[in-house]
């Protein structure tokens, strides 16, 4: 009698309170399924419904709360986070919190740590955070001069890809062919032009600090295993989040968490961990699919269809994946062929 073909199955991590965290020690579960959890962005902020930036935040500093016992403190440049919670008297944090100025967060946080050091302080830890307006364009100097310096601070950039407190202008990670409002959907060339941009985890890895990381909101395990990860370490370290803004986006609030998803498995975005200037990991994908199916939920992008639904800009899309592809062969995003059927 031949015995049936059988596969090999796999148990995934998949969410704060799946059957997944269930299936390990409480030790390992995230800490958004902790009860006992910092709260450290905590209820009353004023940020938009399906804010991505304050659940990335929120991530991130419980995780680090966590990682050193709550002797923390955050350095917050002006922007989105800052402005929707703390508006004054009031603030939603409850974490040692200290706000600068638009583009010297870096270099505030970088003072920090230094003061700690020299009042022999190494048990409290700093983290620094920004938008992408501030670490990727107005701060870039002073992150740069951290990373050269090696100081001994965790830095965040929440991306989501425009200057979303001042109007949803284009800043230096708005991806191409995104409408703003200083890259209408007008003209020859409707969006954001190719070939502008930086992409600030290649640049944070040229310094070869000692950690640099990218993480979404949409995968909260590999978020927090990061966090964890960098604060375990000493010296200057880089965590660059995508997190989705249903207002610049013209999204569904509801979306944010599928937005973050889609970027990953279409290689948009890649998720990776660098140390010494070296890739380390990413994330695999293990459900391709085409960046139009990520295109479609934005309304910052509905210029490349027609009313129909139809590609009305097919050198558009088709050069957003080619960007996705270059990705995915740059750090070999593709996941594992499936597992054969052994008997």
């Amino acid at each position: 009698m031949t015995a049936e073909p059988r596969s090999r199955v796999r148990f995934y991590q998949v969410g704060s309170f799946a059957v997944g965290n269930r299936l390990v020690g409480s030790d390992q579960r995230n800490a958004q399924s902790d009860p006992g959890r910092a709260n450290s962005l905590t209820s009353g902020h004023r940020a938009c419904e399906g804010c991505g930036e304050a659940l990335g935040a929120r991530y991130v500093l419980d995780a680090a709360m966590r990682a050193t016992g709550g002797r923390l403190v955050a350095v917050n440049a002006t922007g989105c986070l800052e402005v929707f919670s703390t508006p004054y008297p009031e603030t939603s944090w409850r974490v040692a919190w200290m706000h600068s100025l638009f583009g010297n967060a870096p270099a505030v946080a970088s003072g920090v740590a230094a003061a700690l050091r020299v009042k022999g302080r190494s048990d409290v830890r700093v983290v620094g955070q920004a938008g992408d307006g501030g670490a990727v364009d107005i701060g870039l100097g002073c992150l740069s001069g951290l990373f050269e310096r090696n100081d001994d601070v965790l830095f965040v950039c929440y991306d989501n890809q425009a200057y979303m407190n001042t109007g949803v202008q284009r800043s230096g990670a708005t991806p191409p062919g995104a409408r703003t409002a200083t890259t209408e959907a007008v003209g020859p060339a409707p969006g954001n032009g190719f070939g502008q941009g930086k992409d600030m985890a290649l640049i944070a890895m040229a310094h070869e600090i000692p950690y640099v990381a990218t993480a979404t909101v949409g995968d909260l395990f590999d978020l927090e295993t990061k966090v964890e990860r960098a604060m375990s370490m000493q010296g200057a370290r880089y965590l660059h989040v995508l997190v989705p803004c249903p207002l610049g986006w013209a999204a569904a609030p509801r979306d944010t968490i599928r937005l973050a998803r889609l970027a990953q498995q279409t290689g948009i975005f890649p998720v990776i961990e660098a140390e010494g200037g070296g890739v380390t990991g990413v994330s695999k994908i293990r459900h391709r699919v085409p960046v139009e199916e990520y295109l479609r939920l934005q309304g910052r992008y509905a210029h490349l269809f027609d009313a129909g639904g139809a590609v009305a800009a097919p050198e558009v899309v088709a050069g957003l994946q080619a960007i996705a592809d270059r990705n995915i062969e740059r750090y070999g995003l593709l996941g594992d062929e499936p597992d054969k059927e052994e008997s």
